[in-house]
């Protein structure tokens, strides 16, 4: 799997908007947009710690992880 899918499949899986995600995390809105459109990728590490994260602190809602809404629900602010 990709590092875009991946990253928008964790976000999804915690119920959370692209913003909510990113002031929890405190990572700027737009690098997450960017990881999640494929034109700018995160150390591996980062992906792993994000995954991490979501799982041990019980962000996981029931989202199945394997179903990803089309690329087309852009947010916006």
């Amino acid at each position: 799997m990709d590092f875009c899918t991946r990253i928008k499949q964790i976000r999804l899986s915690t119920g959370m908007t692209r913003k909510q995600f990113c002031a929890y995390f405190d990572i700027p809105y737009r690098t997450v947009t960017e990881w999640e459109r494929g034109t700018r990728h995160a150390p591996p590490y980062v992906l792993k710690l994000l995954e991490y994260y979501v799982t041990h602190e019980g962000l996981v809602h029931s989202f199945p992880p394997e179903v990803i809404p089309d690329a087309d629900d852009e947010e916006t602010d």
